[in-house]
């Protein structure tokens, strides 16, 4: 698997979308769709940041 340093630093992001999309699914199969949404939207804004933050390094 690629370093977080390689490849642009996508390691950490790719990680917390697959988390999130993960535990989405399991609240979607619960039919909890607010909660889905919430987590999709959660994993989001922290695949986002910690992109942002490779950026930096």
């Amino acid at each position: 698997m690629l370093e977080n340093t390689e490849a642009g630093g996508y390691k950490k992001p790719y990680l917390a979308m697959f988390n999130g999309v993960t535990d989405a699914l399991e609240a979607l199969e619960a039919r909890n769709y607010g909660l889905a949404g919430d987590i999709l939207r959660r994993a989001q804004q922290e695949a986002e940041e910690q992109f942002l933050e490779a950026e930096e390094e």
